[in-house]
């Protein structure tokens, strides 16, 4: 039977107690509380070893990014893959095989939705009549290789099949490349992202087979002859997408496919993808990116609230992205963009600081949206759900950085971005008092009315980013006080 690491006096106590312990006494307590809250996540919140965003307390109310039923999980992150990496960081942390039991479970709910296209959908649905909307890898395998009318289309907007793979690597690699069962999926997965990278190095938002090279021709990002200002209602899932870290997150899961299994196929991926952003940096007066290219390498309309502009709101992501390769390769043509790049940072910023979202192509003023979407250049009716200021704190810190690498100091950036910033004693004093006696962080917000598509209700909910977030703290504030017996 599994036992808890505990103080035994803390096992005869409310954690809502206020606390006050020495520094190995507060090991051993943040230590106790991730075995709480992971295991009231695993026995009360997990589907099928899956998990969704929010929980009403009572769970009469559950949802995603959308509304959920009581048989759904949901891929896109802070679900089932957030959830297990979680878990799996306080396995490191600990040792304790109960964390990894966890990330072992999530990981088996993403090979059972894993789909024939080799990525996943948002969600994971369990219902028997509702599954059948998918057509699954499994399916495959049993022989069920028609698609017909189900779905098929992997997403790699908002983290989702990166994700997905990120866990099932690093579980695949911690029980020592023991379960052929997750292997086979990692392969899937791996080898979809290789087949459906486009022959310029980006990747789609959305995919379901390879795409014909010659529709995609390789040229250097330009501006439209035209554009119009009105939203033409464009299918956009095709296009070059770095919205959303579409992208980025790709190169991230192909960078540690290399680290952990050494194929210079996944490295070279990576690298293709860096090629992209070179060839996709504007030329003056906006030598910087759009969020979207269509096939012709102009930035173009996706939602009827992303308009064809350069934009200040993916900037980091991608120059994060050229840093992680120069670090990885040594080659100083993935510096190149930087200089033209930093400087219309600092010729675009607000009054107050930040970065718009979209910038009109040539002329550089900001844009922004009504409420009911006409597009502006007015910030004082913009809608709620989006973005459309980005913060620019971290320019100097990324400045820096560049003019560190710039003076041959690469391996000094790469020990330093590997470095994890650790929590405060008392941040993680106020994580124990919050967790309740049950093991649960609770909190106000708001929950889709049932059966409702728009409104909301304020509840007592359990929250999966939330769980995240203090697991995480926890284990790095485990992890770096020590495994002591």
């Amino acid at each position: 039977m599994h036992t808890p690491l505990r103080l035994a006096s803390l096992a005869l106590v409310p954690f809502v107690v206020s606390v006050s312990f020495a520094a190995d006494d507060l090991r051993l307590a943040a230590i106790d509380a991730m075995e709480r809250a992971v295991r009231y996540f695993r026995t009360e919140v997990a589907y099928r070893g899956g998990y969704l965003w929010k929980y009403k307390s009572d769970f009469t109310v559950q949802e995603g990014e959308g509304a959920a039923s009581p048989t759904m999980v949901w891929v896109q992150p802070p679900g089932t893959p957030a959830v297990g990496l979680v878990m799996l960081e306080a396995w490191e942390a600990t040792d304790d095989r109960y964390f990894l039991d966890g990330a072992v479970a999530a990981a088996e709910v993403l090979v059972w939705g894993q789909l024939a296209s080799g990525g996943w959908d948002r969600l994971i649905n369990f219902e028997p009549e509702e599954s059948e909307r998918w057509h699954y890898r499994r399916d495959v395998l049993a022989g069920d290789t028609d698609k017909g009318r189900r779905r098929n289309s992997s997403l790699l907007d908002d983290n989702m099949t990166q994700s997905a793979l990120m866990l099932l690597m690093r579980v695949d690699e911690t029980l020592q490349f023991n379960r052929p069962d997750f292997q086979g999926a990692i392969r899937a997965g791996l080898q979809a992202l290789l087949d459906v990278q486009y022959p310029n190095g980006a990747w789609p938002q959305h995919f379901e087979a390879p795409p014909d090279p010659a529709k995609f021709p390789v040229r250097p990002a330009r501006y439209p002859a035209s554009w119009t200002r009105v939203f033409p209602g464009t299918r956009y899932y095709g296009f070059y997408t770095f919205n959303d870290g579409c992208m980025t997150d790709a190169m991230g899961v192909m960078l540690e496919a290399h680290r952990i299994y050494g194929d210079a196929r996944y490295l070279e991926a990576a690298k293709r993808l860096d090629e992209f952003i070179l060839l996709a940096q504007m030329p003056e007066p906006q030598p910087v990116w759009a969020q979207q290219y269509n096939p012709n390498m102009e930035p173009a309309w996706a939602r009827r609230f992303e308009p064809p502009s350069v934009t200040g709101g993916e900037i980091r992501d991608i120059l994060e992205a050229l840093l992680d390769l120069h670090v990885a390769t040594g080659e100083e043509r993935f510096l190149a963009p930087f200089p033209a790049a930093l400087a219309w940072m600092e010729r675009s910023r607000l009054p107050d600081g930040r970065l718009a979202r979209f910038y009109e192509l040539y002329t550089n003023r900001p844009l922004y949206f009504t409420k009911n979407y006409v597009l502006t250049f007015d910030d004082s009716d913009l809608p709620t759900h989006y973005g459309f200021k980005a913060d620019a704190a971290w320019v100097p810190a990324l400045a820096a950085e560049y003019r560190r690498l710039r003076a041959g100091e690469r391996a000094a950036v790469a020990a330093d971005r590997q470095r994890v910033s650790q929590p405060s004693a008392s941040a993680i004093r106020a994580i124990l008092a919050a967790l309740d006696v049950q093991g649960r962080w609770l909190e106000r917000g708001r929950l889709r009315r049932p059966g409702e598509r728009t409104g909301s209700v304020e509840a007592e909910i359990l929250s999966s980013a939330t769980f995240n977030r203090n697991v995480a703290l926890l284990a790095r504030y485990v992890k770096a006080a020590g495994r002591k017996p």
